[in-house]
């Protein structure tokens, strides 16, 4: 019986075929990737953590070096440099690869309700908890920005209808 590939072992066969492919740019991300996959293990490692890194540790490294790049890219452009620019939007386009399909405007309003639902917010003050509700639905999917934007809006007519 096969098991199931992880995420992060995709990721490294995926390395190891653009290897042999001798694809230098892929290869290049890849293996930063997998150094930033390998920093987090030993961070592990250094609070007692032995095991593997499960594909959620993984979509967390993996969405802030995505969160690097757009940041990047953003500055770059800023400063007039569109060439270095296209190379963070390039790396961070492989990087999406590996990340769950985006969720829709729809999909974050969905679990922003839902959040409320469990946390059941009184004030504005309640923002963090029903953050951390739906982000755990949304993990990988959603950027925390739109996730705050949705949130903020959602507690706003809580306030008005208050």
């Amino acid at each position: 019986m096969e098991t199931a590939q992880s995420l992060a072992e995709r990721i490294h066969n995926e390395y190891e075929k653009y290897f042999r492919e001798k694809k230098a740019f892929e290869v290049s991300v890849l293996r930063m990737l997998l150094a930033a996959l390998q920093t987090k293990q030993i961070e592990r490692r250094g609070k007692g953590i032995d095991a593997p890194l499960s594909d959620d540790d993984v979509l967390d490294v993996i969405a802030r070096e995505v969160k690097k790049r757009k940041e990047s890219s953003r500055a770059f452009l800023d400063g007039g440099r569109g060439d270095l620019s296209e190379k963070e939007d390039a790396e961070r386009a492989i990087l999406e690869k590996y990340l769950p399909p985006r969720a829709s405007g729809e999909e974050i309003a969905d679990a922003v309700e839902r959040a409320c639902v469990a946390v059941k917010p009184e004030t504005a003050k309640d923002f963090g908890k029903v953050m951390g509700e739906a982000m755990k639905t949304l993990k990988g999917r959603a950027e925390s920005e739109s996730v705050a934007a949705a949130v903020k809006e959602r507690l706003s007519r809580l306030q008005e209808n208050a």
